[in-house]
This record gives C-alpha cells, structure tokens and sequence, in this order.
C-alpha cells in the first residue's frame, strides 16, 4: 500500500478505505511514524500519544491532533506556559470525548502561544511551530500547531480555538481550511465567559470542516442547499491590505459569480472601533488566570497584570462596545447568504517579525477576522493559492448557526480553479 497516500486522506477517504477494508490502524501508524520521522524539524506538536491504538466507530483510522488550550485525559494541557507544564488532564473536553466515541484516535497535544495570546506560535516552554511551506515563517497562531499539523500531513484533522481569529489565521498562513463556529455552537466544559472564544476544526478540505463539526455539536451534516447565494464582499478597509491579500479576494468574488452565485459589493468595513474593544477585552478575560504575572511569560504575564488593572466598569463598556460594532457585519449577512473578506489583512511574516500582540500592525493582520468574533458569526477560510511561494487566504462569514450553508458555499469555492489545498513542497 502506498503509505504516503494514506497519510494524505480526508475524512471521507479515510472511511472509505476502512470500509473497503483496510485496517485502521494502518492509518493511525503512518501518521504516528510520519510525526516522529518529521515533526522534530516543524514543531507542530509538544506531546505524542503512545501505545494507542484505532478505536471503534464510524471515523475509526481518523487521527486528531488537539490543540493544548483543550483536555484531552491523561495528556499535558499546558496552554503553552510554564505555569502549567505539570498539568494533566484528568478529563476530555467534550468536543474531544465526542471525536473518540466516533472512532477518531487522539495522536497528540498541538503547539499554542502562551495563553493562546499570539498571531504567532511561539512560547517559552516549547520550540516554536514553523509554517510547512516556509520554516522561517509563522504558521499564524494561535491554532497555529494545528494548522501546521495539518499542512504537512501528520493527522487527519485537527482541532483548535478561535477567540480573535485564532483558528483563521493559521488556517490561512499554512493553506489549510478552518472553521469558526458560531458563538457558543460547539459545548464545552468551561465556556468563555465573553462567548467570543469557540473551539473548531481545521482539515485539508471543506468536507473535513463539515465531518469534525458534526461530530463536535453532535448532528450528522445537513444537506447542502441547492441554488444561488447572495455574496456581499468587502472591497474597502480603512487600513492598509496587502495587494495579494485582495487579488485573492477579488480571484474569489470572481469564482462565485462564475459558479451563478449573485456578488455584490460594500465598502462598509471598520475594524477599528472592535479592535479598540478587544485591546481591553483580552487582557480582562486572562485577568482570572491563577498566580501571578511573574509565574508567566514576559507577554502572557505584561497581558494578565493589564487585565488585573481594568476596572469590571471599564471591561464591560468595551465588550460592549465591540459587539455594537460588529453589528454591521450581522445587518449585511442578513441582507445576503454570506460575506467575503480576505481572511488576512497581510501576508505570513518571518517569525521574529510577528507583530505584538494588540499592537498597530496585529490589527491590520486581524482586520477581518475580529470583527467576526464580535458578530459571533460562523466563518471560514478557504486556501486561495500562493504568493511569492507563501498561502493567501479568503474568508467566507455566514449567518448564525448556519454552518451547514456556509460549508457548503465553501466547497463550492474550493472547487473552483486555485483554490483548495495543495501540499506543501518537501512533505511528500
């Protein structure tokens, strides 16, 4: 058998082959092989499950990585900071524990900044995460082990978070699919308590998307809806957009109308105000995080001790604050089946030139994908093909709770001529 392409299958193809009979361990070992042999060099993962072995159920031989801000029983659960790297997992989170019961098998705990508080995947504890097709480059963060997991082939799917865009912004620098589920969509065991952080899935295809996030909530996938959707695409920000960032946008505008959809066009796009929300947001919802900030990074800690510092007063006007602004996005997927974006506002960066988190340059990165948060819309990014050798990615928002119709526009743009995953160079 051609391990090489057993390693490479989606979801589907991988229940595919069970059903035609192949074992599903052999699945599960090629991807644990293929880790060791690899991952060394990418530093996708911080902890390896051994000695397990293809569980029972209809995604048995599926591999899940899971990214450390998650339980997963009997695995650290770090959160990247050495404040935590003692910690075990006593429990599985409940996205988690809904996976194994389908049969998927957990092959290890993927890399996260501290506290999940980067657009990079750096911290002290762990080597950083690169981006498979550049090592030099980020993979975006904070799901940026996941997404990296996926690129290169070292498990099925993966799953990760999405708070300011955490999940859909690897997913585009490491030219992958990810999925922002709606606000508190997938349950879990400690919900945030701003509801703007939600766990999701990231896969090399839309349908691996829409069969995680089935088996996360629980329902088998609704048909796909047939007909034309109404696009709304964002064409203007007030902040700078890298050029290749708006062809691809533009690339996909132009792909949809193709494919019969009806595409329009609106400048109504400000950032701004929501990221001056989130600049007290964040810091506030750390601010609990036991200990104190010496026990942390320099940078999860300066984030903790600001938190600590912002009167209940002041948190609650700027939560406030940025869902009243991300209300024009909500008014615009009301008037239309979805909005496109560019998921990223620039390209990946050297990973020693991340911006600073919450700084002027991480919101032109995240000029998209905040305000969704805020919305607490469904959101996905789709690969848009490459530039100048490094993934571009565009962003599809839909209605709320209406994963099933934005996934399904989603394929229909992953199908469409470049776009959709293509392996990175060196991981064949």
């Amino acid at each position: 058998m051609d391990t090489d392409a057993v390693e490479w299958l989606t979801a589907a193809g991988v229940v595919e082959r069970v059903q035609q009979g192949t074992a599903p361990g052999v699945m599960v070992d090629a991807h644990r092989e293929r880790i060791r042999r690899l991952d060394p060099s990418l530093g996708a993962y911080v902890h390896l499950a051994e000695g397990t072995t293809a569980a029972a159920g209809p995604l048995s031989g599926v591999t899940l990585a899971v990214k450390d801000t998650q339980a997963v029983a009997g695995m650290p659960w770090t959160f990247g900071s050495r404040r935590w790297r003692d910690q075990v997992a006593g429990e599985d989170e409940i996205a988690v524990r809904r996976a194994r019961a389908a049969g998927c098998t957990v092959v290890g705990k993927t890399n996260t900044p501290e506290l999940a508080a980067s657009v990079g995947t750096v911290n002290d504890l762990f080597p950083p995460t690169r981006n498979p097709w550049r090592p030099d480059t980020t993979p975006g963060g904070s799901s940026g082990g996941s997404a990296a997991a996926v690129a290169a082939g070292l498990c099925t799917i993966a799953f990760g978070d999405d708070m300011g865009g955490s999940i859909r912004i690897p997913a585009a620098c490491c030219g992958v699919a990810g999925l922002r589920p709606s606000a508190d969509r997938v349950p879990r065991h400690r919900p945030d308590p701003t509801h703007l952080s939600v766990p999701g899935p990231l896969g090399r295809s839309v349908d691996d998307l829409r069969v995680a996030f089935a088996t996360m909530v629980g329902e088998r996938a609704a048909a796909a809806p047939g007909g034309s959707f109404r696009v709304v695409v964002v064409t203007a920000s007030p902040l700078a957009v890298d050029p290749a960032c708006a062809a691809a946008r533009d690339r996909a505008a132009a792909a949809l109308r193709e494919a019969g959809h009806v595409v329009v066009e609106t400048p109504a796009w400000d950032p701004e105000p929501v990221a001056r929300a989130y600049q007290v947001v964040r810091p506030a919802s750390v601010s609990v995080m036991p200990g104190e900030p010496a026990d942390y990074g320099a940078a999860a800690g300066q984030l903790i001790a600001r938190g600590r510092a912002t009167p209940v007063a002041e948190f609650l006007e700027a939560l406030s604050a940025g869902i009243r602004a991300a209300w024009p996005l909500k008014e615009l997927v009301g008037d239309a089946d979805a909005v496109l974006t560019p998921t990223l506002g620039l390209l990946p960066m050297p990973i020693e030139q991340v911006p600073p988190f919450l700084g002027p340059e991480w919101l032109s990165y995240t000029q998209f994908v905040l305000p969704v948060s805020f919305a607490g819309l469904p959101a996905v990014s789709v690969p848009a093909g490459l530039h100048d050798g490094l993934p571009v990615g565009v962003q599809l928002v839909g209605r709320p709770n209406d994963e099933w119709r934005l996934l399904a526009l989603a394929e229909q743009l992953e199908r469409a001529d470049g776009f959709g995953f293509r392996r990175p160079p060196g991981w064949d």
